[in-house]
């Protein structure tokens, strides 16, 4: 059922290889192989947290594999030749609801080993996504999207397209601690629940905020 929410939502979000339910408890190192429960952003920092009393992000977690973002399927994004995405160490949690109601999808990725290497892996990720949200109109003519925040090491973008949904998406790499986090809320049109601004960067610090007890040693 919640393939079949999300295929008519029009998100292309790529199908899950064995899912696995539930958190992971503990920290990176040593759990490493599974995105560890304390990465997740806490759910009352989430925007419209206190209509929808959004459910705590670890506990809903599935591990992905080849994750893609929330975005790429409303801009029609094409494949990427050499994703590295494609061997990240990755989790998503999707909370839908009704047409014309907010719905989510967070998703972290982490790269294993030093972080001289998986640091510049996790910008590379950020800064393709930078280029495809700029270029969305020219892959998907339909969308209208606006940057509202572009930084270093973290974007957020408000894309519509053509009166039938609109997604609030939000991305923060960290390359201290190889790891990349992305927060998605898109609805219908007609929105029966009127987006409550919330400052991009205090989302933004919401969502790094977990990665430094996370990722131990990450934290300078």
């Amino acid at each position: 059922m919640l393939a079949v929410a999300l295929a008519a939502c029009g998100l292309g979000i790529a199908p899950v290889s064995v899912p696995r339910a539930g958190a992971v408890p503990g920290f990176c190192p040593p759990i490493c192989d599974a995105i560890p429960d304390s990465a997740w952003m806490a759910a009352p920092s989430i925007p419209l947290n206190s209509i929808y009393r959004w459910p705590g992000l670890a506990g809903l977690a599935v591990s992905v594999r080849s994750p893609r973002f929330g975005f790429e399927g409303l801009c029609a994004s094409p494949p990427v030749a050499g994703d590295p995405r494609d061997y990240a160490v990755a989790a998503r949690t999707v909370v839908p609801n009704r047409d014309g109601h907010w719905q989510l999808q967070a998703q972290v990725m982490h790269w294993r080993g030093d972080t001289v290497a998986g640091g510049p892996t996790a910008m590379l990720a950020l800064e393709t996504a930078r280029s495809r949200l700029w270029g969305c109109q020219q892959t998907a003519p339909q969308t209208s999207p606006s940057i509202t925040l572009s930084e270093p090491s973290r974007i957020a973008a408000v894309i519509s397209m053509a009166d039938r949904r609109v997604m609030h998406e939000y991305l923060l790499a960290d390359p201290a601690s190889s790891t990349v986090v992305e927060l998605a809320l898109w609805a219908t049109l007609p929105i029966h629940v009127e987006w409550q601004a919330v400052p991009d960067a205090q989302v933004l610090d919401a969502m790094a905020r977990p990665l430094c007890s996370a990722y131990l040693g990450s934290c300078r």
